[in-house]
């Protein structure tokens, strides 16, 4: 169920890219008004950047622990210094399609046989969560979007291999049967081209 118009969406977008240029650019940030009143409720949210088809960034906030749009202010600002990346210059944003990712509370998936993982997700649908706590001092966690594996052509076995090892675990440890998934759905907006149109994906 959509809790977000189109045209909300495009809101949320084109108030991520304001906080995006601003960033980089090194100027005060200051989230534009207007956003729908559904941001005000907490929400994870996850902005990403692509430059000429390649990720520029992507940041974000899983747990509803802010306001969405505190936490859309969070992961733009931080977005542009994402630590896989150098930091963003002053003139990469307009080079960059900014999209925008506003989660649900992630749900804990509960099983007995890890070999039952794969056919309790649903591509396209479930983003990931995966946390590992070995002891008091030794946690692990990663996280993929929901639209992860479809963009790199994963199948379910594939996204969990690869969600482990994101987290830096072996690849096939999601069969240990000691770790913990949860999974969340998006609604994910995205401009087609830098600063253009604005599209639900």
């Amino acid at each position: 169920m959509s809790l977000l118009t189109d045209g909300e969406g495009a809101c949320i977008v084109r108030a991520a890219r304001t906080v995006v240029e601003a960033e980089a650019a090194g100027r005060d940030i200051t989230l534009p008004e207007g956003l729908p009143a559904s941001m005000d409720k907490n929400r994870g949210v996850f902005v990403t950047l692509e430059k000429e088809g390649r990720l520029r960034g992507c940041i974000g906030i899983v747990m509803p622990v802010y306001p969405a749009r505190q936490a859309l202010a969070y992961a733009a600002r931080d977005v542009c210094r994402d630590p896989r990346f150098p930091p963003l210059r002053d003139n990469e944003p307009a080079a960059c399609i900014v999209e925008v990712s506003v989660l649900t509370p992630p749900e804990k998936i509960e099983y007995s046989d890890p070999r039952d993982l794969p056919g309790m997700i649903v591509l396209g649908r479930d983003g990931l969560l995966l946390n590992y706590r070995r002891n008091a001092k030794s946690c692990r966690s990663a996280v993929f979007l929901p639209q992860v594996p479809a963009e790199q052509g994963w199948n379910a076995e594939e996204y969990l291999s690869n969600l482990c090892e994101k987290a830096g675990l072996q690849d096939d440890a999601w069969l240990s049967g000691v770790i913990e998934f949860s999974r969340f759905s998006a609604e994910v907006f995205s401009e087609e081209t830098p600063r253009g149109k604005v599209v639900r994906v």
